[in-house]
């Protein structure tokens, strides 16, 4: 019997009163567990599930998406109960799950609009339990480590990161203003508000910790007469940087080095780090914010943009850890604060970005879509779906979860900053229409 030809005998259909199934053998006592699970967690959008011995399970109802996948390994039922992170991601990657009808996007939004229900599985909890046990040492970065994590992601080819990133290769939240922004405006508008905090002026010495493609480094040069030196770790990502540095005329100003930041010797006015921190790893939050405070001038000021966790404790996800990030470690705002207080440093503003990363990454998702044929001949397919499922379940994990983006700006003095926030607004105000101009270029040069 074919995949697409299931016996009446074989139909299943769980809604909110599950039923019990007749003669249910031990081969599919793990489907039948998994549905009871999906029964209780699909409630926007209807999901069909074609298990490994062709028996349809449907769930779901109201509006929202439809989905039909198909399980194609017996042993999948079990992972996705024990393991539902690490076996979703690996099961689409490998191909035992398949998508017939809807997309990615579409199954994930389903399967992730009520995380307390996924929380709540035995296997979940006895995983986070055993993550907060061996936690230092799967977050534990020493350099030598920190430059494996650092090659294994972003040490990629360049190209590939071109493919979906915006002209200037920002690789975090973009700032979306209004919501209506295109992505290039968006990361613009980021850099702008970034630039804000940092009160900048002209002849400023700035450090950039993890410092990427060199594009914030280039625009604080460029557009704030600021002397900046960029860290980072990724080979490719220095070439690169000193390519532009080099190609935009400023290598006299900018200075792009493969160095760590706890070696870094220097004394700088301003200290920014952006999409970093979450490579530190808890066990390293004492010296990331002691570095800040050792390089920053008397009167200097430094601003953090990172991924974190509303939760009240950090953590990383099996999957993303495994194939994306090793290493990484999403922290709580309440563990980042305290060991910024630890440091000696006063927290003098914080700002919580919640969908800003979600549309970040649809716009990512999209432009990947859109150029997955050049993606597929830059590596192969397996590759492409690895890099689908991260971009999708990043962000129905701003979306739906407890993800979201803090930016800390901190100081040494408590008087260092003005006394209330209207700096940064007026300071955007100056380059909202360089930006508006800016974005409407690169687009039409797309």
């Amino acid at each position: 019997m074919s995949n697409s030809e299931i016996s009446p005998d074989e139909q299943f259909e769980l809604h909110d009163g599950a039923r019990q199934l007749p003669r249910l053998g031990p081969g599919r006592a793990a489907m039948w567990l998994l549905a009871k699970l999906l029964s209780r967690l699909v409630r926007n959008g209807h999901l069909t599930v074609i298990d490994p011995c062709c028996g349809t399970w449907r769930f779901g109802g109201g509006d929202g998406p439809a989905v039909s996948v198909r399980l194609t390994d017996k042993a999948l039922p079990a992972q996705l109960l024990a393991n539902p992170s690490l076996a979703l991601g690996e099961a689409y990657m490998d191909g035992t799950l398949r998508i017939d009808t809807g997309s990615l996007r579409d199954l994930l939004s389903i399967c992730m609009a009520d995380l307390d229900a996924v929380d709540a599985l035995p296997g979940k909890r006895i995983r986070q339990g055993l993550d907060a046990f061996l936690s230092r040492r799967l977050h534990h970065n020493p350099i030598n480590r920190a430059r494996c994590n650092v090659a294994h992601h972003y040490d990629l080819s360049t190209e590939l990161y071109d493919l979906f990133l915006d002209a200037d290769r920002q690789y975090s939240c973009a700032y979306f203003a209004t919501g209506n922004e295109t992505l290039d405006e968006a990361q613009a508008l980021k850099k702008r508000h970034i630039a804000a905090k940092l009160l900048l002026r002209p002849g400023l010495d700035v450090l950039d910790i993890g410092s990427g493609w060199g594009g914030l480094a280039l625009e604080l040069a460029q557009q704030h007469q600021a002397r900046v030196t960029g860290l980072s770790l990724s080979t490719e990502q220095i070439v690169a940087a000193r390519a532009s540095a080099t190609q935009s005329g400023l290598s006299e100003q900018v200075a792009f080095k493969l160095r760590d930041y706890r070696q870094e010797k220097g004394q700088y006015d301003r200290v920014v780090s952006v999409g970093m921190f979450e490579h530190v790893g808890r066990s390293g939050f004492d010296d990331y914010f002691s570095t800040i405070r050792r390089v920053l001038k008397p009167d200097g000021v430094a601003l953090v943009h990172a991924i974190g966790t509303m939760a009240p404790k950090g953590g990383s996800d099996a999957w993303i850890r495994k194939y994306i990030f090793p290493g990484g470690y999403l922290p709580s705002l309440s563990e980042t604060i305290s060991a910024a207080e630890r440091s000696g440093l006063w927290v003098t503003d914080v700002e919580v970005l919640r969908l800003h990363y979600a549309e970040t990454l649809r716009h990512w998702s999209e432009r990947f879509a859109a150029e997955r044929g050049t993606a597929r001949r830059l590596y192969d397919e397996r590759f492409c779906r690895i890099w689908e499922f991260y971009l999708a379940v990043c962000e129905m994990a701003f979306r739906h979860g407890r993800l979201m983006v803090f930016q800390l700006q901190l100081a040494k003095r408590r008087d260092t900053v003005p006394l209330t926030r209207n700096y940064i607004a007026d300071a955007e105000a100056d380059h909202h229409c360089h930006i508006r101009a800016l974005g409407k270029q690169i687009g039409r040069a797309r």
